[in-house]
């Protein structure tokens, strides 16, 4: 790409979103799935190829941005205070120290350890910037109908690869795709669009969100990402648990167990192969076998890597190896705490358990339907998430997290939002009573 031209478009989307932040949101989240592949600048980590995406520069610019405006204004602030503050600052320490420990140390090496925490840091952003730049609800719902915008798009564009008979995965993911990381992306909007469909009392509001959940669970099927099938298991309870409607969800419930057997029979083909691929293990590939039942090679390979982590932990129990340091592995708790010992796995479950507690608490505190049905599908999308890290290192996938931290920070915003809002009303009121006196 030509360098002036990519330095003219910075300057130019600098100086919009100084002048009106909104904009840059908007540019941020149609960027977290719809931003093409710059090239790795011949960067490798873990003998993998490192990606820069366009939405990098973007959220960089963006941020700068940002920066600047509160630099200018002083009374916007930088950051407001919220619940998920400590928790980030502590895994973000926790991260940055087990990674310098091991550059330290000879874990180590190049340039990858740095650039992932960078990348881990670069959803935390996503986070701050939503929530430090909400002014009302209103707004608060403009963004999240440009994500489920989004979601459509990508949505639509997943719907013309399965004639292909290839695994479904989100544009711009390069030659052999990332459905796994796709596969997230949908669990995590599926049950928030439920969330707001089962809470909502409005029947239009109702079928719109039922629908989008139907028009993204195709694609969803067609991912073959047996991880998100898993997480999605989750999350269908973690709905059920909390949810003001139990007796639909029941009743639902009901319909599922007494129609699963024809359900299964209209499921597609390719869905039911790749659950029950399995269960069938293969000659000359490691095989791990529960009781009598041989694994698949993929599950093999996630289950002995964890068996592996746990043996490089109890070499470096404290902060691991640091991040890149150990063999690459697609299970999230496992990575986690062998690349930043046991110090990283209690913060960065600290940290689910403040997004989780954030969450519930806006459900229960929040009155207008919508807004309760969009933390319900928030929580309930955290916890699949947590299902889908069982195979998958979900919770530093840019892909995934840009998303999630964008939802975190609205649902966290919205109760002091819809507070405002309520306070609010009642003056016109009293200057109205005020002069009839």
């Amino acid at each position: 790409m030509d360098s002036p031209f990519v330095l003219a478009a910075a300057l130019a989307v600098f100086l919009i979103v100084f002048v009106r932040i909104e904009f840059g949101l908007y540019l941020v989240i149609f960027s977290m799935l719809l931003s093409p592949q710059l090239g790795s600048g011949g960067m490798v980590a873990e003998g993998r190829r490192i990606v820069i995406r366009s939405e990098d520069i973007l959220l960089l610019v963006v941020a700068f941005s940002w920066l600047a405006k509160t630099a200018v204004n002083k009374e916007l602030g930088l950051t407001l205070k919220t619940p998920l503050n400590r928790p980030i600052l502590a895994y973000v320490a926790a991260t940055g120290v087990a990674t310098l420990i091991g550059y330290m140390t000879g874990t180590v090496a190049g340039f990858g350890g740095a650039f992932y925490v960078l990348k881990y840091v670069e959803y935390f952003v996503v986070y701050y910037m939503v929530v430090n730049n909400l002014v009302d609800r209103r707004q608060a719902w403009r963004l999240v109908t440009a994500a489920f915008l989004t979601a459509v798009i990508v949505s639509l564009i997943g719907l013309t690869q399965i004639p292909s008979g290839q695994r479904v995965s989100a544009p711009f993911e390069g030659k052999e795709g990332e459905p796994n990381t796709f596969g997230g992306y949908l669990l995590l909007l599926i049950a928030v669009a439920g969330g707001i469909a089962l809470e909502t009392a409005r029947l239009k509001t109702r079928a719109i969100y039922l629908g989008l959940a139907g028009l993204m669970a195709i694609p969803f099927m067609f991912t073959l990402s047996r991880t998100s099938y898993v997480g999605a298991i989750p999350a269908v309870a973690a709905i059920a648990a909390l949810t003001s409607r139990r007796r639909l969800m029941i009743i639902g419930f009901i319909v599922m167990i007494v129609a699963s057997p024809a359900v299964f029979t209209l499921l597609p083909e390719s869905v039911t192969r790749r659950v029950h691929y399995t269960f069938e293990p293969e000659r000359g590939q490691p095989t791990v076998r529960v009781g009598t039942i041989g694994l698949d090679p993929s599950t093999s390979a996630r289950l002995i890597s964890v068996k592996q982590a746990l043996e490089g932990f109890s070499h470096r129990p404290i902060f691991g190896y640091g991040v890149t340091g150990f063999a690459f592995m697609d299970q999230q708790f496992a990575r986690t705490l062998v690349e930043t010992g046991i110090v990283g796995l209690v913060t960065f479950l600290a940290l689910v358990w403040a997004l989780l507690k954030a969450g519930v608490t806006s459900f229960r505190t929040l009155t207008a339907p919508e807004d309760r049905g969009l933390a319900l599908g928030f929580v309930a999308g955290t916890v699949g998430l947590l299902g889908h890290a069982l195979g998958a290192n979900t919770f530093i996938i840019v892909r995934i997290m840009e998303p999630f931290w964008f939802f975190a920070a609205i649902v966290v915003a919205l109760p002091g939002l819809a507070q405002a809002e309520t306070a609010a009303v009642p003056a016109p009121v009293a200057r109205f009573s005020r002069r009839v006196a």
